[in-house]
């Protein structure tokens, strides 16, 4: 199934070529990957909700001025509203964050917040999948959904005379899926397909690797989509269960940015939502333990050796956040970063070498990927970890950090541009820090990282003890142990 929010990697020197379903985030809000699915009356106002206001400081650039106006509601029966309005737009992208995702799940479990999410699309009480296709299309709507380890989302963008139909949807879909047996079945097939494309997509499946052995045991390293075995074991009354427990009110948060009238809008979010009681129970999770192997799986008819290799890090809390963007940034971040430059541009070595900071409530990692022949695998380990041994020998230079933050600064702002980047990054910042951080804060932040502070960092995490090592393809001769890993 087409993943969502996602562009091709790139095929040109414009962008670092990188997996199209790998998203390292922004300093704004972490992101993690994804699965996704492709893809009016105004309620009456209702009471028992509660408000607040996020200002940001008159400096902010003019493009980024509607983030002086964030509001923040919270219903009665838990549910959060927060909107950003964007003046100069003439659309609205509203969102339903769920704080469920696979990272939540049994081992039976796994895949099941993704299999509800394809679900969710198939009809509810009152109308088909083709219903909604045809009331999203009849007013060049764009609707979609994704599912991550934390979180799974569904939202619609339209323009701003439409969004009562938005909502309207959203809540439907959301409080009245229909769960039909024969829709069951046949997403069931589906989401088989989407596991075999998986397996038939190395990048994405070294990461898969990857995840599974950094985070051994623990739901982190599980697959989104689940496995065939797991999702082979999912009845209909399994899926219903996991709904109506995950699908409450406190479990829920909805985002909108774009030209909107707040008050307006929490009406009609609380005519959709408010009504509902909540009796959600809490799910505990588990601070994850990152485990350091290299693991090494034959693909004979693959042509290139597919690697990741990745470090602990220290996840969302905001401390320390602005500082792995910026060593991120300076290592495989940029076209003109180190491991760029040094792999591709100089010895020609792999076409797509980057890394990325992925990002969870209680952990994270630094890692790199990169896809070389299978007789350069090594020389592109050695050449990887050298850069790690070079950041932990002494500081960057100033025009060379200058260079990284100006980077982050500018791909952040043009990052918030569109209405759909807004409401997602509303979202996410609420989920992983319980507030809104305003730009200027964001720029302050990465001003302040120095060339200590990447120094120290750099000394913290790049420790061969904790390196976990994927490899995927032609392997017989890397040749790659533990003490191949030291730096």
């Amino acid at each position: 199934m087409p993943r969502s929010s996602r562009t091709p990697a790139g095929r040109s020197r414009s962008a670092t070529p990188r997996p199209a379903s790998w998203n390292s985030g922004s300093p704004a809000a972490p992101m993690t990957r994804s699965r996704g699915s492709p893809r009016a009356t105004k309620p009456p106002c209702t009471p028992g909700r509660t408000a607040s206001t996020s200002r940001s400081p008159a400096s902010s650039s003019a493009t980024m001025g509607a983030m002086s106006d964030i509001r923040k509601e919270t219903f009665g029966n838990g549910l959060v509203l927060i909107t950003e309005p964007m003046r100069t737009l003439r659309s609205v992208a509203v969102g339903v964050w769920m704080k469920r995702g696979s990272r939540h799940e049994t081992p039976e479990q796994n895949g099941i917040s993704h299999f509800i999410e394809h679900l969710l699309f198939k009809g509810t009480e009152t109308r088909t999948a083709q219903d909604i296709a045809l009331i999203v299309d009849s007013v060049g709507g764009q609707m979609d959904a994704f599912t991550t380890k934390e979180y799974t989302c569904f939202y619609f963008k339209v323009l701003d005379d439409h969004l009562d139909i938005a909502v309207d949807l959203l809540s439907d879909i959301v409080r009245h899926p229909k769960f039909l047996p024969e829709e069951v079945e046949k997403e069931r097939k589906v989401i088989f397909e989407e596991i075999k494309m998986v397996e038939d997509t190395p990048d994405e499946l070294v990461y898969d690797i990857f995840s599974e052995s950094f985070w051994r045991g623990h739901p982190l390293g599980r697959p989104i989509q689940g496995t065939i075995p797991s999702v082979t074991g999912m009845h209909l009354d399994m899926l219903i269960r996991y709904f109506k427990d995950s699908y409450q009110p406190a479990n829920l948060l909805v985002t909108a940015a774009g030209n909107l009238d707040h008050g307006r809008l929490a009406d009609a979010i609380g005519g959709a939502f408010a009504p509902i009681p909540n009796s959600s129970r809490p799910v505990p999770i588990t601070p994850p333990a990152p485990t350091a192997t290299i693991v090494v799986r034959e693909k004979k008819e693959l042509g290139q050796l597919h690697l990741c290799l990745g470090v602990p890090c220290f996840g969302s809390p905001p401390g320390r956040r602005y500082q792995e963007y910026v060593l991120n940034t300076l290592l495989g971040g940029t076209m003109s970063s180190r491991l760029f430059q040094h792999i591709r541009e100089e010895r020609g070595l792999a076409y797509s070498v980057f890394s990325s900071v992925n990002s969870f409530l209680d952990s994270g990692n630094l890692l790199v990927y990169a896809a070389t022949s299978p007789e350069s695998g090594r020389e592109v380990v050695q050449l990887i970890l050298d850069e790690f041994r070079l950041l932990k020998g002494g500081p960057v230079g100033d025009q060379e950090l200058k260079m990284a933050k100006d980077h982050l600064k500018g791909s952040m702002m043009l990052s918030l541009e569109s209405s759909s980047s807004r409401m997602s990054n509303l979202a996410r910042q609420e989920f992983y820090y319980g507030r809104q951080f305003t730009v200027s804060e964001i720029l302050e932040g990465i001003d302040g990282v120095t060339r200590e502070d990447v120094l120290q960092l750099s000394r913290e995490i790049f420790d061969p003890a904790h390196c976990t090592l994927a490899v995927l393809g032609q392997t017989g001769n890397l040749g790659i142990d533990k003490v191949a890993l030291a730096f």
